[in-house]
């Protein structure tokens, strides 16, 4: 057997976010958020994913979003690149989805718990070593928990989690390794067979019940992780070169941070050639001159644009040039 690899946009949300995915979507949530618990009984997938009618690239930040147990919202991203200002957007989208529940005259005490929950193929963290990470308000001296936890940060780094197939114990092991090396397995691993939900996972992401259409969606989503983190690395690459004249530590941390930028730039003219068609030369120049907390804005701005005059005006308003 063939499987789709989960870490992509189109096969998250046709595994998590479809219509027939809510006991998945339990399982897998049950898992990460709650140490394997059955805490979750019931979820309402807002917004739910129906194939075949799939973009070819993200349209949006969020790749899930469902309300649980208790009205708490989850919002969830499966995250592969490592690109400029990743941590903010996370608070951005958790605050953004917390502060828009409420409609005109509604009292504050309609606001729902939100956790945002955070999977990456790279290491959020790189001075911590741990697979799951969990933030929320705390008091900074003695670390007293802000009640009712109005916001939750919970993150997953793949990179981190080290365990084999025969080393998997709990459901919280088994959901984490299917996201991060399912799209290597040939078969399912015997260890994982017996949860019906990872069955059900398992069999959605085969590649032989994917329509043609489908397929040619999950290659042309490849192929654009694949430009993505060639830009990155070509980015590295440079900032190695013109740093040896200062020193290869100054290169390296430049080389890193322009190729975070150089990919942050590939994805908003992806989504710009898919809102309001080819970008003349000159405004890719433009754009290469964005500053990286610019392109942050533009990257929200896209998803409004209708034609190209959207993006001029939005140049003019938004840089001196």
């Amino acid at each position: 057997m063939t499987f789709i690899n989960p870490k992509t946009d189109f096969a998250f949300k046709k595994i998590f976010g479809s219509t027939d995915s809510k006991d998945i979507l339990i399982s897998f949530l049950n898992a990460l958020l709650y140490e394997g618990n059955p805490t979750i009984e019931d979820l309402e997938i807002i917004d739910p994913y129906l194939p075949p009618s799939i973009p070819g690239l993200k349209d949006t930040f969020l790749d899930v979003k469902a309300k649980i147990t208790g009205n708490k919202i989850v919002i969830i991203e499966m995250q592969v690149l490592n690109v400029v200002a990743f941590d903010k957007r996370v608070v951005f989208n958790a605050t953004k989805t917390f502060a828009t529940q409420l409609k005109s005259g509604e009292g504050y005490s309609k606001l729902n718990s939100v956790i945002a929950l955070t999977i990456t193929d790279f290491q959020m963290f790189p001075h911590r070593n741990k697979v799951i990470s969990r933030f929320t308000f705390t008091d900074m001296e003695d670390l007293f928990i802000y009640p009712e936890h109005p916001l939750e940060l919970i993150f997953v780094e793949l990179t981190n989690f080290q365990k084999d197939s025969n080393e998997l114990e709990t459901l919280t092991d088994k959901w984490i390794y299917f996201m991060k090396q399912t799209s290597n397995l040939d078969s399912v691993p015997e260890t994982m067979d017996e949860v019906a939900a990872i069955q059900k996972a398992f069999r959605i992401a085969n590649q032989a019940n994917l329509s043609l259409e489908e397929l040619e969606t999950l290659e042309k989503q490849q192929m654009f992780l694949e430009d993505q983190r060639g830009a990155i690395l070509k980015g590295i690459e440079q900032g190695l070169e013109q740093g040896l004249e200062q020193g290869l530590e100054q290169g390296l941390e430049q080389g890193l941070e322009q190729g975070k930028q150089e990919g942050e730039i590939g994805l908003i003219l992806r989504l710009l050639e898919r809102r309001i068609g080819a970008i003349a030369p000159e405004l890719q120049t433009r754009l290469r001159q964005l500053s990286s907390g610019q392109l942050e804005v533009l990257a929200d701005a896209v998803l409004s644009f209708t034609d190209v005059t959207d993006l001029t005006s939005w140049l003019q308003d938004n840089t001196q040039s």
